[in-house]
């Protein structure tokens, strides 16, 4: 505070919450009404903070946060820069994220889920708890399930420790809005309803150009083609999980060119073996569905087809999942 007022610059220095929101730009490609959002709520942070300061008080936020939206649209990603965001503005005194599911939380018989979600929620502690298809905490048709005692602590400490931990419930977005109905404990404590929307093709083809870069790896030109006929033909088909998917393909692209770099052997340049080819991409069955043929495309891999890559793994390591 100065003698002419609050500085908002000034704590916008300090707090670093500008180069935050700046890497959350460049790690994600379009997401715009999330990121939006994500700003207005830093702004409401550092206003809250800069009314600390002049000695005014409105009551803590409320920060607790639901993600909605399909896999691979970028959740995990935002919720480490709300963490960061938070920690910075002093609401959390860590910053750090534990992400889970039910099955870090729920126990299998009676007496194990209390330890087991009052162990996780001392892990998080200081920081966001971020719960991955919270949905499945709560299952009524099963009357011995033990989701219910999960939800009931996290309920308690969602109140109570407010000013120290930060949750993010997160999954589709009709489950999650019959979970609230069916909770309304829950909703009544989440004040952050966020939509994550699928990317378009054309923001895939960059999120794919992206991540090879990342790699060290490049696409010749008829390789970027092909990339962009398979991301189209992707999405339209059955457990599509937009930059997860997109992660996944090429990891299989890599395994294809390095088979296809070991079949033909002899001295390998660098270009060599930095380049995606044609093949390593259309080797994928996608093409072969697509045309209604039925039949896999893969490549031969010492002998051996490679398997179907119509499904998709989660890459829990992708830096745009």
């Amino acid at each position: 505070m100065t003698d002419g007022g609050l500085d908002l610059e000034a704590a916008s220095r300090e707090s670093q919450v500008t180069e935050v929101l700046e890497k959350l730009d460049r790690e994600l490609i379009g997401l715009e009404p999330v990121k939006s959002r994500i700003r207005d709520i830093a702004a409401l942070l550092l206003i809250d903070h800069l009314r600390g300061a002049a000695g005014l008080s409105g009551g803590a936020p409320s920060l607790h946060m639901s993600f909605t939206g399909n896999p691979g649209t970028g959740k995990t990603t935002v919720a480490l820069r709300m963490a960061e965001i938070l920690h910075r503005l002093g609401y959390v005194r860590k910053g750090h994220l534990v992400a889970v599911t039910r099955d870090d939380l729920v126990g299998q018989y009676i007496g194990h889920t209390a330890p087991k979600t009052r162990e996780v929620l001392k892990r998080a502690m200081g920081g966001v708890l971020f719960i991955d298809e919270a949905y499945y905490l709560y299952r009524p048709e099963n009357e011995r399930d033990y989701g219910q005692e999960a939800i009931e602590i996290l309920l308690q400490v969602m109140e109570s420790q407010r000013a120290d931990l930060v949750v993010i419930l997160a999954g589709y977005r009709d489950r999650m809005d019959t979970f609230f109905r069916s909770n309304q404990g829950m909703s009544s404590r989440v004040a952050h309803h966020i939509d994550f929307p699928d990317y378009t093709p054309h923001q895939l083809h960059t999120i794919a150009l992206r991540m090879l870069e990342q790699m060290q790896y490049c696409m010749s030109p008829e390789a970027d083609r092909a990339l962009i006929e398979y991301i189209e033909r992707r999405v339209a088909q059955p457990h599509f999980a937009n930059a997860r998917s997109v992660r996944n393909a090429l990891d299989r692209a890599r395994l294809r060119q390095a088979s296809r770099l070991f079949r033909r052997g002899g001295v390998l340049t660098r270009e060599d073996v930095m380049t995606i080819e044609p093949a390593d991409i259309r080797a994928s069955r996608v093409f072969g569905i697509a045309e209604g043929s039925g039949v896999s495309g893969g490549a031969a891999i010492g002998g051996r087809k490679e398997t179907a890559d119509t499904g998709d793994a989660p890459v829990m390591t992708a830096p745009l999942a």
